[in-house]
């Protein structure tokens, strides 16, 4: 049996899991005006965004070293196994939200989903440089990536939708149950890596393998496995640095959004939760279509002839430049429309640059070490989330959000400048000598 286009169904898989993800993920943050009300009725506001800032923070900080640690597991047991491990853990971890009856046992429980959640981002990196030749990778990753936008758009009106009809512990189930469904199909579709893949034809094969050029060290036109150095010597290159800080910066402007926008609409507009259901998915319907664009963007500068260099660093400086005045702007967005519209504008522009900075693990090296940068740099980018969720709620003390997207739109200058400075050309490295 030959299945057509067989790199798309698992691109598609893989952006189903991460909506998924994202719907598993985002529960809480929808549900916690219900959750606190019941559980601490007699806390104020701020006392409750501390809990949840408290909770949050543990997620995170599991998430950072759960990156590190499924890209090593990525890099071992491979794509098929790993995804596995990751979703059926996250999945499971969901469900057992249920149970939950104060800050420990949702600490311990939102610890467990963020290390298992992780895989999924170095899972998607290294199925990515597998599947796909360097030309289209770009879309790939956005295609990916609106995985996440897709799964906020739909996570927040189907949880208020579910409020409705079920208590906030059965919803839970209900989530962690589909998480299990999804791997019936990805065990059944993705059996190997496309050199090996029974169900893929030869004329897909030959290319995707031709297509990868970072896969041709000594450059005879024959596939190998491209330059997969050590941890240690990875970490000599300034270019893995410049991948390294990038996510550090980068990846906290998006958690600020995925984390805050149910308790700023809460606290800022006075919203429940059904509310926040009507305007709180608008915000990643910028993210889905910055994905998309980011990921166009790149391939149609690559079939014009632009460099990987010219081509990665036009749409993450473009990203980049797109957040910066809007976030600036959030200080006074006057009706909640407004507030949720420049949302959107940020997140595209989030978007459009996180999609070219997840490829460039793949960029700089073979196809054994992009897993490991990319654990690496997803854990920098989680620490820097930690940071910063940690300060929100002293930050906005009061219900006063500026000082947290000036913050924003530092992190967003300083991620375009660790790519200008310590990635001078983005194309394969080579051992040095």
């Amino acid at each position: 049996m030959t299945i057509r286009n067989l790199r798309w169904w698992v691109i598609a898989l893989i952006a189903l899991a991460t909506i998924i993800n994202y719907i598993d993920r985002q529960s809480l943050n929808v549900l916690w005006p219900e959750i606190s009300a019941s559980l601490y009725p007699d806390k104020s506001d701020d006392e409750r965004k501390e809990i949840y800032a408290l909770i949050s923070v543990v997620f995170v900080f599991a998430y950072a070293f759960g990156q590190a640690i499924f890209g090593r597991i990525f890099d071992w047991v491979g794509t098929r196994i790993g995804f596995a491990l990751s979703i059926g853990i996250w999945s499971i971890a969901t469900a057992l939200h249920a149970f939950a009856r104060g800050v420990l046992s949702f600490s311990i429980f939102r610890a467990i989903l963020g290390v298992a959640e992780a895989g999924n981002w170095p899972g998607a990196t290294k199925g990515n440089a597998e599947w796909f030749p360097t030309k289209e990778r770009a879309l790939a990753q956005g295609i990916f990536n609106s995985g996440a936008a897709i799964g906020g758009i739909v996570s927040i009106p189907l949880i208020a939708f579910l409020s409705v009809y079920f208590s906030w512990k059965a919803i839970f189930v209900i989530v962690g149950a589909t998480g299990l469904l999804w791997l019936i199909p990805w065990l059944v579709l993705v059996k190997a890596p496309p050199k090996n893949h029974p169900w893929i034809s030869d004329e897909e094969r030959n290319y995707i393998l031709s297509g990868q050029v970072n896969q041709d060290r000594n450059g005879d036109g024959e596939f190998d496995e491209g330059y997969n150095p050590s941890t240690k010597e990875l970490l000599s290159h300034k270019q893995s640095w410049g991948v390294i800080i990038a996510s550090a910066a980068i990846d906290p402007i998006w958690w600020l959004f995925v984390f805050w926008i149910p308790i700023y609409l809460s606290e800022v507009y006075g919203m429940d939760v059904k509310t926040i259901g009507i305007y709180g998915w608008v915000p990643y319907v910028g993210a889905m279509l910055g994905a998309w664009f980011g990921g166009l963007l790149a391939q149609n500068r690559i079939k014009a002839g632009w460099s990987i260099d010219a081509t990665r660093k036009l749409a993450i400086t473009l990203g980049c430049l797109i957040m910066l005045p809007t976030l600036l702007a959030m200080a006074n967005p006057g009706s909640p429309v407004t507030a949720v519209l420049l949302m959107a504008v940020i997140l595209f522009g989030f978007q459009t640059a996180i999609g070219n900075v997840q490829t460039l693990p793949s960029d700089f090296f073979g196809g054994k070490t992009v897993g490991t940068l990319a654990g690496i740099a997803g854990m920098a980018a989680k620490l820097g989330a930690v940071a910063l969720t940690s300060l929100v709620p002293w930050l906005t003390s009061g219900g006063n959000y500026t000082p947290a997207f000036v913050i924003g739109a530092a992190l967003a200058l300083i991620a375009v400048a660790s790519v200008w400075l310590l990635c001078p050309k983005i194309e394969p490295l080579k051992p040095e000598a």
